[in-house]
């Protein structure tokens, strides 16, 4: 019983520890009961954003019936959610549809005006730096965490370790099938190229929001 005590201990810890590096990163971390409450969030975000669609330049003028067309289709919100188990996605389409939304799971090279949310699921978490580790061999997850306005990704308590080197084992699992690609997100993406001015969102999305699941 000591031992389970001190086992559930050290792993509210270790969560404790990520949340706080996370947040230092600037990523939004919030906690929800289960998946339906992750959609749930994604949902509400996407409702209460601009949509990121760009607009065609002169599209305020009167145009052609081609280039109105055109300026339609850069006009309405959708996710990308890639990467899920087939009945999950199915959830997340429908609830989205349901509220007006566009979704795919594939196809992201398609979106060049962009994706408002990029909703994902983590493999794990680095609680020292607060970092997602995502295994990404599919080029679709991998675009659909770089060409959205919104990174939203859900993350299981239980797959959150201490350190990098704490996941040898599962990392070198990952580079064994390859060709392979596993990403680590620490907070939104941000430079001080331009005048060693910080700037969020200028290499990918302008908010990370990382969702704390319990299995």
């Amino acid at each position: 019983m000591t031992e389970s005590v001190e086992v559930a201990q050290q792993d509210q810890s270790v969560r404790d520890l990520f949340i706080d590096k996370a947040r230092a990163a600037a990523a939004r971390v919030v906690e929800v009961s289960d998946f339906d409450q992750a959609i749930d969030y994604a949902l509400d975000l996407c409702a209460n954003r601009g949509a990121c669609r760009l607009k065609v330049s002169g599209c305020e003028e009167h145009l052609s019936d081609t280039a109105e067309a055109l300026c339609e289709t850069k006009i309405g919100k959708i996710i990308a959610a890639p990467g899920f188990e087939k009945e999950s996605y199915q959830r997340i389409e429908q609830r989205f549809k349901e509220a007006g939304f566009g979704c795919i799971e594939k196809g992201m090279r398609n979106q060049l005006a962009g994706v408002d949310i990029g909703f994902t699921r983590a493999d794990f978490g680095i609680a020292e730096t607060g970092t997602l580790v995502l295994n990404c061999p599919s080029e679709e997850l991998r675009l659909a965490t770089m060409v959205c306005e919104y990174h939203v990704c859900i993350l299981e308590s239980s797959k959150i370790f201490n350190d990098a080197q704490a996941l040898e084992k599962q990392l070198n699992q990952f580079m064994g099938n390859g060709p392979d690609y596993t990403a680590f997100i620490t907070g939104p993406s941000r430079t001080a190229d331009i005048e060693r001015v910080l700037t969020i969102g200028v290499h990918g999305p302008l908010e990370l929001h990382i969702l704390l699941m319990e299995d």
